[in-house]
């Protein structure tokens, strides 16, 4: 009984091993290589951007600099009594 049971295990594994085995017949499957263009890199401002935080700058300081308080431009010269 013990043979028996020994050789149709073996005849299990080796069937199994078998049909375990991937690819079969079919011809191979050929992928296309994978080609990687490098992009072109896109072209830089005519301006530089210090020059453009420079007149930023300028601007603020214009802005801070200036007289106007945003009130009329009436000036009283009486004193009210």
């Amino acid at each position: 009984m013990r043979i028996t049971t020994s050789l149709i295990t073996a005849a299990a594994l080796a069937f199994s091993a078998s049909a375990v085995q991937a690819g079969g017949l079919s011809p191979e499957i050929m992928e296309t290589p994978v080609v990687v263009q490098d992009e072109m890199a896109p072209a830089g401002s005519s301006v530089s951007s210090g020059l453009i935080i420079l007149g930023i700058l300028a601007l603020l300081i214009a802005a801070a600099s200036s007289n106007d308080n945003g009130g009329t431009d009436e000036v009283i010269t009486e004193l009210p009594s």
